[in-house]
């Protein structure tokens, strides 16, 4: 089992545990439906791989500005 502490995880610019629990789960199942992973793992399991990839930096979630917002014309 491999151990990937939290602190690599979360930083300060994404504190967010549940915006992290959505990346993660959205990477998995991307590698679960067959996307290559972007780092070398020894671990099979897409969970483990998609929290490595966050971890190394590889993947990680932006914040687009603009959603949500409503313009008047």
């Amino acid at each position: 089992m491999s151990y990937i502490p939290l602190e690599k995880l979360v930083t300060e610019k994404s504190s967010s545990l549940f915006k992290l629990v959505l990346l993660a789960a959205a990477r998995a199942n991307e590698l679960a439906q067959g996307a290559q992973p972007l780092i070398k793992s020894e671990s099979k399991k897409v969970s483990t791989i998609a929290l490595q990839e966050i971890a190394g930096g590889v993947v990680y979630y932006e914040e687009n500005a603009g959603k949500g917002k409503k313009t008047q014309a």
